[in-house]
């Protein structure tokens, strides 16, 4: 059985935090599956050398995440997974360009880090500025602009992204293999593409396109805002699901502006 190891002191975090995270990481990458039973409160003291109150309140906030369920005089559990209202994955574009055949590229228009404006709170979907780190970005696909992607990353909870060069992976890319999340909203609109878009993606004036708009958070707090254009005779988005696995008109858990 897999069991917890100390987590190192780096990174300036709590130990709370740490040991939250950590725990975290083992639940959404599976390798504690629904279910499993979650080490004892005296072993993860053991465990993390810290006291029960440390422990308690990390389980406390896993709880209220949805990522575990407490059974008084049986233990935690990971949570078994709800049937889904909402029907599309967090895209990784450049794994679908690759899919596709294609060659991959990322060419950087803008990026800096920045005082979060009121525009990017709304976004965000919180009350207090806070650092954020501004990236916009053309998905290159055989050579060709493949999409338009806008992103805020929230350095309160990503502090790790203000010094990524994003050199071997987009943004999207690294925030989904660095950073676990346990919530996320999509809207998907079509749109005319206004006369800057048009010219970043190579399209005529006023082309349709298709834009996603996602967010993510963890715990609660907010991890990212992302808002990617594709032309739209060049992207489709698919989700396959059965009877009962989500009713008309859900959709997906709804937080912030």
């Amino acid at each position: 059985m897999s069991r917890p190891r100390p987590v190192p002191a780096a990174g300036g975090a709590s130990l709370h935090r740490r040991i939250r995270d950590d725990l975290e990481r083992r639940i959404l990458s599976g390798d504690w599956p629904p279910g499993h039973r979650v080490p004892v409160e005296h072993e993860l003291m053991a465990a993390y050398d810290c006291s029960r109150m440390t422990v308690n309140k990390v389980l406390t906030e896993l709880a209220a995440a949805g990522l575990v369920e407490r059974r008084r005089r049986a233990g935690t559990f990971v949570s078994k997974p709800r049937p889904p209202s909402a029907l599309l994955e967090i895209p990784d574009v450049k794994a679908e360009i690759l899919a596709l055949g294609l060659a991959y590229g990322l060419h950087f228009l803008d990026r800096r880090t920045r005082a979060s404006s009121a525009a990017d709170m709304h976004r965000l979907g919180v009350t207090t500025p806070r650092e954020v780190l501004a990236l916009r970005y053309l998905h290159i696909g055989g050579g060709r602009p493949f999409a338009l992607e806008d992103r805020l990353i929230d350095l309160s909870s990503v502090p790790d992204a203000a010094g990524e060069t994003f050199a071997s992976e987009p943004p999207g890319s690294w925030l989904l293999a660095h950073v676990p999340w346990s919530e996320a909203e999509h809207r998907i609109r079509a749109i005319g593409a206004d006369t800057e878009t048009a010219h970043l993606l190579d399209l005529p004036p006023a082309a349709a396109c298709l834009v996603l708009e996602r967010r993510t958070w963890r715990n609660g707090a907010p991890v990212t805002a992302a808002r990617t254009v594709f032309p739209a005779g060049g992207y489709e988005l698919v989700a396959r699901f059965h009877p009962g696995s989500g009713r008309d008109g859900d959709g997906p858990p709804r937080k912030g502006a």
